[in-house]
């Protein structure tokens, strides 16, 4: 396969610039694979330098599921009128819209998630444990691990991502950060259900 080729491949499997596509074939000789995670390293890293950027711009996008039964409303921001228009932008709308319908999570964030909410689940959890006979320490774990799992399960950002569950949707935004090359941040969403 010519590196044309290869440039032609890479750009349509990630969404990538051509020219990012370009650099990372030739640093990795060829190797597609390589390349495509040099693509994510390469996304997360200008993710992370994009975090503080003002998002200034956005869409409310919509989502009805098919049954007519489950309906999502999702305020997403972007830096630029010009990004809202891409239709990247509206992919990721869209695919936030399908996990939020799926998955129906309670919270953006962890940091969303009231005190008094996180302090239940402990009490619950606490009540189920009291008879197990194991020892504290190891009751603590459990406890622990079983609120960063409803914490994972309830927040919107924490959530594995339903069509590919390696990645959380913090990871998809990232992803697009990446190929859009502007910061992008979900500000809030509301999820109806007959």
């Amino acid at each position: 396969m010519s590196s044309l080729d290869q440039i032609k491949q890479l750009r349509e499997e990630t969404g990538v610039s051509i020219a990012e596509c370009k650099k990372a074939i030739e640093e990795t000789q060829g190797d597609l694979e390589k390349a495509k995670e040099i693509l994510r390293m390469w996304g997360k890293s200008l993710a992370d330098k994009k975090q503080s950027r003002e998002v200034k711009a956005g869409m409310i996008k919509s989502y009805i599921h098919a049954n007519k039964k489950v309906g999502v409303l999702l305020d997403i921001r972007c830096e630029s009128d010009f990004v809202v228009r891409n239709e990247n932008f509206e992919a990721l709308a869209h695919e936030i819209c399908l996990q939020i319908a799926a998955m129906n999570p309670e919270f953006l964030s962890e940091g969303n998630i009231p005190a008094e909410v996180l302090e239940q689940e402990k009490k619950i959890y606490e009540e189920q444990m009291k008879d197990s006979g194991k020892p504290k320490e190891i009751v603590d774990q459990i406890i622990d691990g079983k609120l960063k799992k409803f914490k994972q399960e309830k927040t919107l950002l924490a959530q594995a991502w339903i069509k590919d569950d390696t990645k959380t949707i913090t990871d998809l935004i990232t992803d697009y950060i990446g190929k859009i090359g502007e910061n992008i941040i979900v500000k809030k969403f509301v999820r109806y259900e007959i």
